[in-house]
């Protein structure tokens, strides 16, 4: 693990399909104690990856393949069903933002709070305050609950947080069309700054230019299995050969 910023070894993660689920007790009884009936649908069999420090590693696959649950398992938010997955130093999701955050507190105590969660005191996230609510364009708004806020002002704010932490591993999915134009813009720069410094990334992208551009190898996921991982224009070459044939 020493070389490696992420492990994944045999990982898998399967959702239960119920044809049945027991809610009420007395369903209980009726249904004689046999509780509720499913069938395990996996999301993700068998991905096994090795990611090394600084290294920008894109995951391409269409809708459905299992990009999303992958990203939750190599970041805590799903415990794996079978194998394992280990992700050291301190990690920044670039995923659903804003979704953290807590509604009945001002985007002032929001930052201070998902601070905390990325390992940071308060006093380094008073040094980064001013910063964030700059970049983020809702100085107006800072101190107001986040239920005021509109979709494209929690996300900004989000964002601003997530990539102002300087983390060690940054995972980002489809961030790049964050925002309106103008903030689109300043977001493109900074992540291309991000790209550039010693973080090791995770980027997942339809923009298959985009992975081609940023990362020096990838992986195909298809049907939750891991199709390819070879250098990014050689997965991307497969990928698109795979839609054209499909």
């Amino acid at each position: 693990m020493s070389d490696h910023a992420i492990v994944c070894e045999k990982l898998g993660v399967a959702y239960r399909l119920y044809h049945h689920k027991v809610v009420t007790l007395k369903e209980v009884f009726t249904r004689r104690f046999k509780g509720s009936r499913f069938t395990p649908f996996w999301a993700l069999r068998n991905i096994s990856i090795e990611i090394p420090r600084g290294e920008v590693f894109g995951i391409v696959g269409p809708n459905g393949s299992g990009k999303s649950t992958l990203l939750k398992a190599i970041t805590g938010v799903l415990d794996p069903t079978e194998g394992k997955v280990e992700a050291r130093w301190r990690i920044a999701p670039l995923i659903e933002l804003g979704a953290g955050f807590n509604s009945e507190l001002t985007g002032r105590e929001n930052i201070f709070l998902n601070g905390s969660i990325l390992g940071f005191s308060r006093k380094e996230m008073a040094e980064k305050l001013d910063r964030i609510v700059e970049f983020a364009g809702i100085s107006e708004f800072i101190d107001a609950p986040v239920r005021n806020y509109s979709s494209g002002m929690v996300v900004r704010l989000g964002f601003a947080i997530a990539t102002d932490v300087h983390p060690d591993i940054l995972i980002m999915d489809e961030i790049f069309s964050v925002g309106d134009a103008e903030f689109a813009r300043k977001s493109v720069r900074r992540v291309e700054s991000l790209l550039a410094s010693d973080a090791t990334v995770i980027l997942v992208s339809h923009n298959l230019d985009m992975i081609g551009k940023y990362c020096g190898r990838a992986m195909l996921l298809w049907g939750g299995e891991s199709i390819l991982t070879d250098s990014a224009d050689r997965v991307v070459a497969a990928y698109r050969k795979r839609v054209a044939g499909s």
